[in-house]
């Protein structure tokens, strides 16, 4: 039978195998006693993760629930990466590959470190379970690839474009911790891509300080912002936020970490601010509790800090042991597993790898962090991510994301479209005490709340009020300060009051800086200025009544008068040496043809320069040489002299002198005699704090080593020390200007330093900052801005500077030239007064009345209105006259009186001329009617004289001549003498008209008593074409027509002229 054989060495074959193979097949694949895995730990916390904690208890979880004799138990060897670094992660998986483990987890944090790992155990089929993000790059699909618990990328994109979606959001900013963010929220972007909305993406500097981030994205008004980062440096941006006001109901966070839960925003959060996170946490699970209340425990034994939470690490660490044991359970059940040691330099693998890495695919499991499955390519699905809105004291549950791409939301907090207004709200305003800006009231005693102060930014804020319908209530800063950081961080004054939610709007002489920029908010500049140098000045002496002396010097005008008298002195002397300057009057007359005058006498000589002076000019002309040379170059010197002296008048006493050390801040920061500071802790200080110009470097330096200290504490303590020391005060040019017009003594130094402007103040993220800034462009275009500038900065006592216009000169500054004429009118009333008394005094002397009586007649013929001209006066002679002038004879007594023709002639010289005299030796007027011939020293009929036109003085004798005279003896008549004129001139035509006249008439003499007979007075002369002459005769003659003079003969005519001549 040749089957049997075959079939017993079949059997036999069999039989073999099973006895020579059991031993190896129990050895290789024994029944698992115990399931050992690995976990790499990679916690920096300083109180730990609950990494350590999550694993015990998952372990002892699963152990407390196997029975029978053939459980096996679970262990878990956990290792810890000191350094995330590909050499430290390789070095560990070498360690724990002889150890003959199933799986290996995590590491949580680091997806590098997660890298190496995964790739290890790919090349030993060890299979791997991810409990940190996803790597990026993503790698290749590998054959043996590991699963992740972690949700992937791309879930975490969706997640985030849902909520976008949800509340229409128009615009967002990423920032992003690493460069890897773009790969990571990869269809984030290519969504805003394709919808063409605006994601802008900023990255975290090396030293992780997201305030220029933040500045940027507040500048470009995105109220949405996404934070990829860790647990700790999202923390640290929401931490600067709130200190730049960018926590407000304006903005909205969402986080991309999934420890959001761990936040702790308490202190750094309000009411209003919006801040969403996710969670993977399911509080349903029965082992939440139990596992929440564990970590406690532990964190409270081994740290003294709150404890935060639970990780999402700590639980994911927890799931990932249940996930492996699960699938090790159905691997195990479908067929004998076993574990052998492998090494990283051998090429072996576990044989049992990839039919466990199929199970985990395949299971499925609800654990702490939600519904556990995974897709073929080992990513996690069919799980939901809770969205968490962040609220001071924790957080509640807004919607839930499904991994189906579902969102289901149940609050619309977060929409956009929900804005506040400044209408109906009560805004708490900060300031200080600065003129002209804020001010107290005179009577603020009596007063409350806002009625107590006034100022521009009082009125400005009022106005804002009215156009943006709210309300305020004026608080001055506690400190009394701007505003500027300290050594801590923090900062002082209202900027500090700001960042601290003491105050919703700081509004002063508030400068915006880059550096308050960066903690708070400013609206738009309503007010431009920069930075200048007040400094006292020495003005010249004010503007007085004698102000007009002031272009020349003290010197010059003694000068001039030296110069004054040497020209007069000059000219007197070269007038009298100078024989042009001699001269005859009268060249008409033969009489006095031997006669020379000189009119340069010493007083002439003083007032000729005087004439020139003034520019008036003089009566008296120079004829010589000499003296016209020295009276041109006097000409030339007083023009010289009366221009710049025009030309310097109104500039003295219109422009006050100003006597200044320094013209620029090169000047300034040159010396040390002069201190210079300014307010400690403004704007002002930390310009040149932080300036990198060599002068005001060099300023910087001098002020903040000076000792004693250069800075005030205010401005009016800075004006007063400018006030009273040698001291310059850098401050606001606005302020500058307004001082300046407080106190003349005040000036501005050089120009502005630089250029900046005064804006609000508010926290920033304000949502009321735009409204303001609106506000404030109204104004401006309303030019209401303007018009509260001109109310409190105009008004001052001292005039504008820029005002060049010509200014009118008050009495204060030509007043002495008033007192100079008034002093001359009352020196000249004085002199004419003296003139008076002493010219009253002689004349009542001679006629022997009282001087009380001659005066009052002078005085009344002086003022008398309607008289122009009068006669002399002559007085009746009493008896002593009659002793002092013993007689009044005709012409031809002995020594008699001499009636004499008198006339002056157009240029001011009087001319004397003969008259035509008959009758005997009696006297010359009689006592009454008209005289016959010429009865000798009868007191009767003695011929008057005819002396014919014009007017007459007489001559009188010595006293005690004979009262008789006798006559004078036949002479022939002179010839005519012509004139020696070139031309005959009109003077010269009278006097020879005259002459003829007296040739051919005649003169009756009348005797008149000597002791009473008056003077006769003579009438005017008559017409040309009138041959009829007045009386010499007593009461007789009609007042209305005189009686006709007797003719008289030629021949005694010829005779008295000629008597007359000689007597000349």
């Amino acid at each position: 039978m040749p089957a049997l054989p075959a079939l017993l060495l079949s059997i036999h074959c069999v039989s073999f195998l099973l006895v020579t193979m059991a031993p190896r097949s129990l050895s290789q694949a024994p029944l698992l006693s115990s399931v050992r895995m690995a976990a790499i730990l990679d916690d920096q916390w300083v109180c730990g993760r609950g990494e350590r904690l999550a694993l015990a208890l998952a372990r002892e979880n699963i152990n407390s629930v196997m029975e029978g004799p053939a459980r096996a138990r679970v262990e878990v060897d956990i290792y810890e990466l000191q350094k995330d670094s590909q050499y430290d992660t390789t070095d560990t998986m070498c360690q724990i590959l002889p150890k003959g483990v199933v799986s290996v987890i995590g590491p949580a944090s680091s997806p590098a470190s997660g890298s190496t790992v995964s790739h290890i155990c790919g090349e030993k089929e060890i299979p791997h379970v991810k409990i940190g993000p996803e790597e990026t790059p993503r790698l290749p699909y590998l054959r043996f690839a590991s699963v992740t618990l972690y949700p992937s990328n791309e879930d975490l994109s969706l997640a985030i474009g849902a909520i976008l979606r949800s509340f229409s959001y128009p615009s967002a900013s990423l920032v992003c911790a690493k460069a890897e963010c773009l790969l990571r929220l990869e269809e984030l972007v290519r969504r805003f891509l394709i919808s063409r909305e605006t994601l802008s993406v900023r990255m975290l500097d090396d030293n992780l300080d997201p305030t220029p981030l933040l500045k940027e994205i507040r500048d470009d008004k995105v109220a949405t912002i996404i934070i990829d980062a860790n647990a700790s440096v999202s923390y640290l941006i929401l931490k600067k936020a709130s200190e730049l006001g960018m926590t407000s109901a304006f903005y909205k966070y969402i986080l991309t970490t999934m420890d959001f839960p761990l936040l702790r925003l308490d202190d750094i959060v309000d009411e209003q601010s919006n801040i969403v996170g996710f969670s993977m946490f399911n509080t349903t699970h029965p082992f939440y509790l139990e596992f929440i209340r564990s970590l406690n425990l532990s964190w409270r034994e081994g740290c003294d800090l709150t404890y935060p939470g639970p990780a999402l690490s700590s639980a994911l660490m927890f799931d990932a042991v249940h996930v492996v044991v699960g699938a090790v359970r159905e691997l195990n059940r479908s067929q004998e597993i076993g574990v052998k040691p492998l090494s990283c330099t051998s090429p072996q693998i576990w044989q049992h790898g990839t039919s466990l890495m199929n199970y985990l695919r395949m299971v499925e499991y609800d654990g702490l962090t939600g519904r556990v499955e995974f897709n073929s390519k080992g990513q996690r699905t069919n799980y939901t991510l809770r969205i968490l809105e962040k609220h001071r004291g924790g957080h509640k549950e807004i919607g839930v994301w499904f991994s189906n791409n579902t969102l289901a939301m149940n609050s619309t907090s977060l929409d956009i479209n929900v804005s506040e207004t400044l209408a109906n709200k009560t805004l708490i305003v900060t300031t200080i005490l600065e003129n002209p800006y804020v001010m107290r009231k005179g009577n603020h005693q009596d007063l409350q709340g806002n009625d107590q102060y006034e100022g521009f930014c009082v009125d400005m804020l009022r106005e804002l009020a009215d156009i943006l319908k709210f309300s305020f209530r004026i608080k001055l800063v506690d400190d009394g300060l701007y505003g500027a950081p300290e050594p801590n961080g923090s900062w002082t004054g209202m900027v500090g009051e700001l960042i601290n939610r003491k105050a919703d709007l700081a509004v002063a002489s508030f400068t915006i800086t880059s550096e308050r920029e960066k903690v708070i908010d400013f609206s738009k500049p309503f007010m431009t200025l920069g930075i200048s140098i007040l400094y006292r000045v020495q003005l010249g002496r004010k503007p007085g009544y004698f102000s007009f002396l002031d272009p020349f010097s003290p010197a010059v005008w003694l000068f001039m008068l030296l110069a004054y008298l040497a020209v007069s002195c000059i000219l007197f002397l070269a007038a009298r040496l100078s024989p042009y300057e001699w001269y005859n009057p009268h060249p008409c007359l033969r009489e006095r043809r031997d006669l020379l005058e000189n009119q340069y006498t010493l007083g002439n000589s003083l007032w000729f320069p005087v004439g020139g002076f003034m520019q008036q000019g003089s009566e008296i002309m120079p004829r010589a040489l000499s003296t016209r040379c020295v009276s041109g170059v006097w000409w030339a010197f007083t023009l010289i002299i009366i221009s710049s002296y025009t030309a310097n008048l109104a500039a003295f006493l219109t422009v006050q002198r100003m006597e200044v050390p320094i013209e620029s801040p090169d000047d300034l920061a040159d010396q040390t005699n002069i201190e210079y500071g300014t307010i400690h802790g403004g704007s002002t200080m930390t310009f040149f704090m932080n300036s990198r110009y060599q002068t005001y470097q060099r300023m910087w330096n001098y002020m903040h080593s000076k000792q004693p200290g250069v800075f005030v504490k205010s401005t009016e303590e800075g004006i007063a020390r400018v006030v009273n020391s040698k001291y310059a005060f850098l401050m606001e040019s606005t302020m500058n200007e307004y001082h300046r017009g407080l106190n003349c003594n005040l000036t501005q130094i050089g120009g502005l330093l630089d250029t900046k402007g005064y804006g609000i103040g508010m926290p920033l993220g304000s949502p009321f900052r735009d409204e303001i800034t609106l506000g404030i462009l109204q104004l401006q275009e309303n030019n209401r801005l303007e018009i509260l500038k001109r109310r409190w900065w105009e008004g001052g006592q001292c005039p504008k500077e820029e005002d060049h216009r010509a200014k009118g000169l008050g009495m204060e500054n030509i007043g002495g030239i008033f007192v100079v004429l008034i002093c001359g009118l009352i020196i000249a009333v004085f002199v004419a007064i003296m003139e008076f008394v002493w010219s009253t005094r002689r004349s009542a002397e001679t006629d022997e009345v009282s001087v009380c009586q001659e005066m009052l007649t002078e005085f009344r013929n002086a003022v008398s209105c309607k008289k122009s001209s009068r006669s002399r006066r002559r007085r009746p002679a009493s008896g002593s006259a009659a002793l002092r002038h013993p007689g009044r004879v005709t012409l031809g007594a002995p020594r008699p009186l001499r009636l004499v023709r008198e006339m002056r002639l157009s240029n001011g010289k009087l001319y004397s001329g003969a008259g035509t005299l008959t009758g005997g030796a009696g006297p010359l007027v009689g006592g009454a009617g008209e005289g016959g011939g010429g009865g000798g020293g009868g007191a009767e009929g003695s011929a008057a004289a005819d002396l014919g036109p014009g007017p007459q003085r007489i001559l009188e004798f010595p006293l005690g001549a004979s009262s008789t005279p006798p006559p004078p003896a036949p002479t022939p008549a002179p010839a005519m003498r012509s004139c020696s004129h070139v031309r005959i001139c009109q003077e010269c035509r009278r006097i020879q008209s005259l002459r003829g006249d007296t040739g051919l008439g005649s003169a009756v003499s009348t005797r008149i008593p000597p002791s009473s007979a008056p003077l006769p007075r003579l009438p005017p002369p008559p017409p040309p074409s009138s041959s009829n002459t007045d009386s010499e005769g007593g009461g007789g003659q009609s007042p209305r027509r005189p009686p006709t003079p007797r003719p008289v003969a030629p021949t005694q005519s010829s005779k008295t002229t000629d008597f007359l001549a000689e007597q000349d």
